[in-house]
């Protein structure tokens, strides 16, 4: 079961309203999805102490750890993912006028995240590439993720497709 996207711009008296919320969630055998913007450490500690996992975003809050989890994947792509746990699904979706291929890769091996020691129970790394092309012009996108949710492909898919 996927938990929908908890929001992250909600403030209560300067402090991130994500654990609060969270706190009055059941979380077992939910994956907990969350945008850049929520991406902490003591969060994913929570999720995973309420039952929950996990797939955060990576953006520019967390760069170490964002260039570190891109690195891992230049270097394993460099090796054609060989001796790496790692899966790779493609989707394609057509309708009104666009295209959109989207390629998800996840990743077991987090040896070359050294911050990923930082992260409850984070079993995995993950990314999407996305192409949309609508009207003749395409657009590309790579976004980067971290989970407890292991390299299950399919249901990485489904907790970012779902966010």
């Amino acid at each position: 079961m996927v938990l929908g996207q908890v929001a992250t711009d909600a403030k209560s008296n300067g402090i991130t309203a994500i654990p609060q919320v969270l706190e009055l969630l059941h979380l077992s055998g939910c994956i907990v999805t969350i945008d850049a913007m929520g991406c902490q450490s003591a969060i994913a500690a929570q999720i995973v102490a309420q039952g929950g996992d996990d797939v955060l975003a990576l953006k520019g809050n967390q760069s170490t750890l964002a260039a570190e989890v891109e690195e891992a994947f230049i270097e394993a792509d460099a090796r054609e993912y060989a001796d790496v746990e790692s899966q790779f699904l493609e989707t394609t979706e057509q309708g009104h006028g666009r295209r959109e291929i989207r390629r998800y890769r996840t990743l077991g091996d987090l040896s070359g995240v050294p911050r990923s020691a930082l992260w409850e129970a984070m079993s995995m790394i993950g990314m999407v590439e996305s192409e949309r092309t609508i009207n003749g012009k395409t657009t590309r996108e790579t976004r980067f993720y971290i989970g407890s949710i292991g390299t299950d492909v399919e249901t990485f898919a489904r907790a970012v497709r779902g966010h």
